[in-house]
């Protein structure tokens, strides 16, 4: 910029300082003092390594948030920077300027990107990750230990959440509540890679995200962001948080049990891991966190599915697909034969779900009683699969065009009960055998037609089939019945009178 000014002024002999003002569209005072500046000035100041905007420490939110809401206005940005960070005092122009050039460059917003590291926002970001380190000694024994390690980006505060067996959906979100209970508040956002229990599946970066936890992160009050797959730089600090806990905490360790591993793993927390100077921070995570942080968390309170999860909320059915709830047996879809799955009472009905992806798998209204079996007899048999050979054996009764016409029709008619009408359609066709294709073309034209009224024409044609007659030769014989019993009332009332 400053040789730029110089250029154009050419000791005089260019362009003015308003028209250069203008030309670079910088203020006249700028240009001024730059042009007053001598060559030893102008080296003196581009070697100043302190130059340099403070915005540019929380350019990474900034950007973040462009990316995240490309529409959004600088008046906007700088009142989400100022409730995070209260102690930077700018001007509504130098931030507007600062976010118009962060504009031109920064590109509009990607599905599920994630722009890393906001280090400078406290509040802002957790960052989490599991783990695991095998060969632990716990009773003399070599065990697995399975970890969750969680991260803040601004303080480095850290938490360890340990369990003996592979991590589900549900211990997942157990170990989040435990975190946030430490932490004393939530994050706007945690960060993950593309575990399963986050992340169910990606297509073209399109992410289909695990129901059940993304129902937990909605009630806890925080957004699910999640790194591009193989891309562990987007959540540095958790990555090397778990090389800290397997290196500093858990290798070389022996455990008389899994509650003495407990013990000593809150302790490690309390008095190493969020006691050490920081190498980057320069600060121990607790004193900073107590000092900055904590204040900028957003309030936390355990979501009622939380507090009640382990307690009663998990069922085992058996081989005939039943689980048990309160004296009395409902069934499940035969695929979780042997399977546990997860209970909810809502109101008077007893919500069943997938406990690895959260989806809702079956609903009962709940029965008063004791001994009781209460079935939904899809759970035994795909409805699908049946219709699909009910459609079939119709088509080889009366032809495919035929068929598909009269299908549709009934599901129209009753599309709740369509199965069972239509196995009654064919059990029709085939006792009223044969039947004059005229007939059904009759009956495909129909507004709506179901297996009573298919029955009923189908028996008025078998009593008289000289009944199926074309359309004008019905109209004329309907028209003069009518008159014919117009007459008859006429004279039955010449007769009274």
């Amino acid at each position: 910029m400053i040789h730029t000014i110089k250029s154009l002024y050419d000791n005089g002999n260019g362009l003015g300082k308003k028209a250069i003002a203008r030309e670079l569209n910088i203020s006249k005072n700028t240009v001024r003092k730059y042009l007053s500046m001598d060559e030893e000035a102008i080296s003196a100041y581009l070697a100043e390594t302190d130059r340099h905007k403070k915005l540019d420490d929380y350019r990474g939110y900034i950007v973040h948030l462009l990316e995240t809401f490309p529409l959004l206005s600088a008046v906007k940005v700088q009142r989400k920077l100022q409730s995070k960070c209260p102690e930077l005092v700018l001007s509504s122009r130098t931030i507007r300027r600062y976010v118009n050039q962060l504009k031109e460059t920064v590109a509009g917003k990607q599905v599920r990107h994630y722009q890393p590291v906001l280090d400078h926002v406290p509040g802002e970001q957790c960052q989490v990750d599991p783990g695991e380190l095998r060969g632990v000694l716990i009773n003399g024994l070599e065990t697995t230990v399975h970890f969750v390690v969680f991260v803040l980006s601004f303080s480095r505060l850290m938490y360890v959440a340990l369990s003996p067996k592979p991590i589900n959906t549900e211990r997942f979100i157990q170990m989040h509540d435990a975190a946030f209970r430490y932490f004393g508040g939530v994050t706007a956002e945690c960060v993950y890679d593309q575990t399963k229990l986050v992340v169910i599946k990606e297509e073209y970066r399109e992410l289909t995200v695990n129901a059940r936890f993304n129902e937990y992160a909605s009630h806890a009050g925080f957004s699910i962001h999640a790194c591009e797959g193989y891309d562990p730089e987007s959540k540095g600090k958790v990555e090397a948080g778990v090389k800290y806990v397997k290196g500093n905490a858990l290798y070389g360790e022996v455990f008389d049990n899994w509650s003495a591993l407990e013990t000593y793993m809150s302790n490690w927390l309390d008095s190493v891991a969020n006691q050490r100077l920081h190498a980057t921070t320069g600060k121990a995570p607790q004193v900073y966190y107590d000092q900055i942080e904590r204040e900028q968390m957003k309030p936390y309170l355990s979501p009622k599915t939380v507090q009640l999860n382990g307690q009663r909320l998990n069922r085992k059915a058996d081989k005939t697909g039943l689980i048990s709830f309160k004296a009395n047996k409902y069934s499940v879809p035969m695929v979780y034969q042997r399977g546990n799955v997860g209970i909810d009472t809502i109101a008077d009905q007893l919500h069943i779900y997938d406990l690895e992806t959260g989806e809702e798998v079956a609903v009962h209204t709940l029965t008063t009683g004791k001994g009781k079996i209460i079935k939904n007899t899809h759970h035994y048999r795909d409805p699908a699969v049946r219709i699909e050979k009910l459609e079939r054996t119709l088509q080889l009764q009366i032809g495919t065009t035929t068929a598909e016409t009269l299908c549709q029709l009934v599901k129209t008619s009753s599309p709740k009960i369509y199965k069972d009408q239509l196995a009654a359609v064919n059990d029709l066709l085939k006792t009223y055998q044969p039947i004059e294709p005229s007939l059904l073309d009759k009956l495909c034209q129909r507004p709506r037609l179901t297996a009573t009224m298919l029955r009923d024409y189908l028996q008025a044609y078998t009593d008289a089939p000289a009944r199926l007659k074309p359309e004008k030769e019905e109209l004329v014989s309907t028209g003069a019945l009518q008159c014919f019993a117009a007459i008859r009332t006429q004279e039955a009332t010449h007769e009274q009178l």
